[in-house]
């Protein structure tokens, strides 16, 4: 399968669309290189802003921006516009509806390394409180292809996140996608899992192995986080017998928690939540997926013990 990195995917695509559109402009954080935009600086430095580590001002600039006509991208490491910038995208952003679409990159663990001022952690269940924002997490080129492309057609504000390394495809060419409804990836009636972002590919995986043991597991990739796709999770309660989410976030408010909040309306599906603890991290994304359970294998065993239970 193809390895492309979901940022990539983002700025060629970007790049692309504001080729023929000159509403489209790209701000940028001190993040050119982190985000890949250095060819769209060289071939449309008009439709482009840097703003220097200086996130605030960027998500202020773009909704000033956005009010006279232009159809803006802020881009960054994730971290930072989730955070530093929370008032911004609230007020600026969410509160006033604006056309700015605010795409954070090297989100989760990407940054591990460095420690928790660049870990993305908390960026669905602080987003996901915010009026009027759609959020969103791609998990492959594929899907963000298509997601670039919806969100310079879709007036209104987004906040998408995804990381930074390459990722395998989960998705072929072509693939079809609607905002607001869960992706099967593959269906099956004992077990749902749940993921979004770049641990989807971790789910499938998990599907196939659990396969090999005879349980069918269904594989549903959220990568709209806000708004949910409800119904997606009711058939699930219904038509299996658990539910495992997986997620590159903390376990706080996450994806867990939205299904979890739709599943306890129907109060007898059990649903076990796969994410990041609440302490300190630091450390490689592939040693802290493994460390933490972010794996086809914890995936499949913690599957399977749920349905067993």
């Amino acid at each position: 399968m193809a390895m492309v990195s979901c940022r990539k995917a983002f700025t060629s695509t970007l790049l692309e669309m504001a080729k023929k559109d000159s509403s489209i402009w790209a701000i940028a954080t001190d993040s050119r290189g982190s985000v890949t935009l250095s060819d769209f600086t060289k071939e449309l430095p008009d439709q482009f802003v840097e703003c220097g580590i200086a996130e605030q001002n960027a998500v202020g600039l773009a909704a000033g921006l956005s009010k006279t006509g232009k159809n803006v991208f802020v881009t960054g490491p994730a971290c930072f516009l989730a955070a530093r910038a929370y008032e911004q995208v609230k007020v600026d952003v969410g509160y006033n509806k604006t056309n700015v679409k605010i795409v954070g990159v090297s989100a989760g663990v990407s940054y591990g390394p460095l420690g928790c001022t660049h870990t993305t952690m908390h960026d669905y269940a602080s987003m996901r409180a915010l009026p009027g924002l759609t959020i969103a997490a791609p998990s492959d080129a594929v899907q963000t292809r298509w997601l670039t492309k919806l969100m310079a057609e879709t007036p209104g504000p987004f906040y998408v996140r995804m990381g930074r390394g390459d990722v395998e495809s989960v998705y072929d060419e072509g693939e079809t996608f609607e905002l607001g409804k869960a992706k099967t990836v593959c269906d099956g009636t004992d077990v749902t899992i749940i993921a979004c972002g770049e641990t989807v590919i971790h789910a499938k995986r998990a599907a196939e192995l659990l396969s090999e043991q005879g349980v069918s597991a269904r594989v549903l990739d959220m990568f709209t986080i806000k708004p949910l796709d409800a119904e997606a999770v009711k058939a699930a309660c219904m038509e299996t017998r658990g539910i495992v989410t997986v997620e590159e976030h903390s376990t706080l408010g996450g994806l867990g928690e939205a299904v979890a909040h739709v599943a306890a309306e129907l109060a007898h599906v059990p649903v076990k939540m796969i994410g990041l603890p609440e302490e300190v991290i630091i450390g490689k994304s592939s040693e802290l997926f493994e460390y933490y359970g972010i794996s086809a294998d914890n995936i499949a065993a913690t599957a399977k013990n749920l349905i067993v239970r």
